[in-house]
């Protein structure tokens, strides 16, 4: 018993030592509650809906004022005008819009006609979520339209003619983005963190600092090597995720050469977060308490689950400067939409210059002392 309990107390002592550890411990599930709370089922809101009006007639004038009365109350889309469609639709595909309202040029005409006239909504299927609250928004909302008579003998039964924008995409396939971007983050977290605390654990770390090697050549020379690792892992989860997902045409050269300019990307943003994130920390048990904070703060607001817009806006503030959120959008235009590089353009630059930012201020930080 006598050495027992000396085990029990060494592990005590040891867990005493490190209190950013203690409160790590007690906080990890306060944020996961409080995170997940907010994360899941949240009601979506501030959708915008490009509006296209090629009427302009009075019956069509009453809808827009509809549209501003759900914008005003309900808060679930606004509408964005729009002269031509086919900017609109470039919007759409481009993730700048969420969905696309087409009025007919007959349509006042059939409203004062009674003939049932149809107006096209265009949405971004790829977000099933989305898609949902916009539709679930305009069929009620047309049908109180319709049941109002636009004049004293004909009334307006308004119908929507839904148009998908892309294939169905079931949920596996919306998942598989944040799926591809949790496989880096992790190579990320072992290759860039755990092993780096465990190698100055070891004093092998010392060996380092004989050398002549710069700070930054050393932090470079780090993140390189983790980004190897964490490439390897995304290509790996993205050529098996697809066929498991049923992504069509999954081994698309075109597209996975692509794919591969994101993961290199988000590889070296998040290498270069968590070396950030350590380059200060001796206590080997730290990195490994940090990854299940970071895994929910940073995986779950980042719309890898669900979408952004239904989270509360202090939730937003972390997705604003989430790099998982950039790395996630990108992979969802790629895969889901099969877009070009051009069009994820500001999520590169974002995580190009987080990498910057990290590397530079990890670099600052290091010290070349025991």
């Amino acid at each position: 018993m006598i050495r027992i309990w000396a085990i029990i107390e060494r592990d005590l002592r040891r867990f005493r030592r490190s209190p950013a550890l203690m409160v790590m411990s007690m906080v990890m599930p306060l944020i996961q509650l409080v995170v997940l709370g907010y994360a899941f089922g949240g009601k979506i809101k501030h959708l915008e809906i490009g509006l296209v009006d090629r009427d302009h007639g009075i019956p069509a004038i009453k809808l827009h004022e509809m549209f501003q009365a759900v914008a005003a109350n309900a808060q679930t889309f606004t509408t964005r005008p729009y002269v031509d469609a086919d900017r609109a639709l470039a919007d759409l595909r481009n993730g700048r819009i969420d969905g696309v309202i087409d009025i007919p040029p007959d349509f006042s005409r059939k409203v004062l006609a009674g003939a049932a006239p149809r107006i096209a909504l265009i949405e971004n299927n790829t977000d099933q979520f989305a898609a949902s609250a916009v539709e679930g928004t305009f069929q009620p909302l047309l049908a109180a339209y319709g049941a109002q008579p636009t004049t004293a003998r004909l009334a307006a039964n308004v119908t929507l003619a839904t148009v998908e924008l892309y294939p169905y995409v079931p949920y596996i396939q919306y998942l598989l983005p944040g799926t591809i971007v949790l496989a880096i983050f992790v190579s990320a977290m072992i290759g860039g963190g755990i092993i780096f605390i465990d190698d100055k654990a070891r004093g092998l770390h010392e060996g380092y600092l004989v050398t002549p090697i710069t700070k930054f050549e050393l932090i470079l020379g780090f993140n390189l090597a983790g980004v190897a690792k964490a490439v390897l892992s995304g290509v790996i989860l993205i050529t098996l995720g697809s066929l498991i997902a049923g992504i069509p045409d999954p081994l698309n050269f075109l597209r996975l050469l692509r794919m591969l300019v994101l993961v290199i990307c988000t590889a070296f943003a998040l290498i270069s977060m968590m070396f950030l994130l350590v380059v200060r920390v001796n206590d080997p048990l730290l990195p490994r308490a940090l990854f299940g904070v970071l895994n929910t703060l940073l995986f779950f607001p980042s719309g890898a689950v669900y979408p952004i817009k239904a989270f509360p806006g202090w939730m937003r503030v972390i997705t604003a400067i989430d790099p998982f959120t950039y790395a996630v959008a990108g992979f969802k235009s790629l895969l889901l939409k099969n877009t070009d590089l051009f069009a994820i353009s500001g999520d590169i630059a974002f995580l190009v210059g987080f990498a910057a930012i990290a590397m530079g201020a990890a670099t600052l930080l290091f010290k070349r002392t025991l």
